[in-house]
């Protein structure tokens, strides 16, 4: 079977490390970051190397959002945290990065007719007034894919690259069992 060229758009991990931070007084200490608290509870802060932004909240929670692969994110994740640490703030040592949402994206060779792909798959939604590609989920692994007529396809809410491959594999095979020839785009 052809297997898909995935390419990861962004990451999403966090860490609960359990003691709280006070943002206020973070935010002065800090290049690269911004607090609004009447509009967002969590202090924004960005770093260039890996690039990511980090959303720091006063639970101790920590939000990285924009790496593009597992490893950036915890690699992002460990350089805030040691820089919250160089501020003064006591934080543990030893910490869990949790995956919360992978976001990648893939391409077939064909032109699809997303009407009528709606039409034949359950747990498809398509309203092209609002947004023009087709939100299909599946369950097992819980996933969400937008396909366009272009063929080009995104998968969010994969915890794992293993979780993406799986979930296009029962695509393709879906896809493939309404009529609707699948191969993937190899560059």
């Amino acid at each position: 079977m052809a297997e898909f060229k995935v390419k990861i758009e962004n990451v999403v991990a966090f860490v609960s490390l359990g003691k709280p931070i006070q943002l206020h007084k973070l935010v002065n200490k800090l290049e690269n970051a911004e607090y609004e608290p009447e509009q967002f509870p969590g202090l924004v802060y960005r770093i260039q190397e890996p690039r990511a932004a980090a959303l720091i909240f006063s639970s101790g929670k920590i939000v990285c959002t924009g790496a593009k692969s597992i490893e950036k994110a915890k690699e992002a994740i460990k350089i805030v945290v040691n820089t919250i640490r160089k501020t003064g703030v006591s934080l543990p040592r030893k910490y869990r990065v949790q995956v919360e949402n992978i976001v990648a994206s893939t391409k077939i060779k064909a032109n699809l007719n997303l009407e009528d792909i709606t039409f034949q798959l359950e747990n498809a939604e398509y309203e092209p007034e609002q947004f023009p590609g087709l939100v299909y989920r599946i369950q097992e692994p819980r996933v969400a894919f937008l396909l366009f007529s272009s063929g080009k396809i995104i998968c969010t809410g994969a915890h794992t690259i293993e979780a993406i491959h799986t979930a296009l594999k029962k695509l393709k095979k879906k896809l493939e069992s309404i009529g609707i020839k699948v191969k993937p785009v190899k560059e």
